[in-house]
């Protein structure tokens, strides 16, 4: 049995940033139709509509690279649309199969994931997505994960900076991700403006921030 016998379309999407290119075969036709979708949601929305008006609302099959891309998560409110995820580095070897020169061609990749689905159906699993909770819990870690990259990232630049001119300030704090450290060097940018300082004025700044201990203050 063709696990596409209840389909009316299939459709390869290369997404971009700014357009994805779509290559949509209908299962009454021979003929592929290419066409470009812009990355906005009322382009999405319209396009979508307009392949239910058209195949009835029967299952359309969407090939599309990887399960991460913003589009994706566009079209899971489609009821008829059955999203298919190929690997990046299937797609990669396939296409290295077909074209040995490797020259990447986006309206071509659009066709190669269709055939690729079409041609290996046991291999492509339809995806069953997540629950709505799970989607967003997936979308905040990766929205952590990213901050805490930018912050290491930041750090590490600030710490480089720092060894040029001011180094003893390093040895001063264990951890350079805190409130107590930018506001420091934000009083005090400089050894000589750290060495100008009262002790009674520094003893009420670590206070204020929360350092009471008296060794870590007088070490300082």
């Amino acid at each position: 049995m063709n696990p596409f016998d209840d389909f009316a379309a299939i459709i390869g999407i290369d997404w971009a940033d700014r357009k994805h290119d779509l290559c949509l075969k209908s299962f009454d036709s021979e003929i592929l139709e290419y066409s470009i979708l812009e990355h906005k949601p009322e382009a999405i929305e319209d396009w979508a509509n307009d392949l239910r008006l058209r195949f009835e609302g029967r299952p359309v099959g969407i090939c599309i690279e990887s399960r991460k891309v913003p589009l994706i998560h566009a079209l899971l409110k489609y009821d008829f649309l059955v999203l298919f995820p190929v690997n990046p580095q299937t797609l990669c070897r396939y296409r290295r199969a077909l074209v040995p020169s490797s020259a990447k061609d986006d309206p071509s990749d659009a066709r190669l994931l269709l055939e690729l689905v079409l041609r290996h159906p046991d291999q492509f699993k339809p995806w069953q997505p997540q629950s709505a909770q799970m989607r967003t819990l997936a979308q905040l870690v990766e929205h952590r994960r990213t901050l805490v990259a930018d912050r290491v990232r930041t750090t590490n630049r600030l710490t480089a900076t720092l060894k040029l001119y001011f180094p003893q300030v390093l040895d001063w704090f264990e951890d350079k991700a805190t409130l107590v450290f930018c506001e420091f060097l934000e009083k005090w940018p400089t050894l000589q403006a750290a060495k100008r300082a009262r002790k009674a004025t520094l003893e009420r700044f670590f206070h204020e921030h929360n350092s009471r201990y008296a060794e870590v203050i007088e070490k300082r």
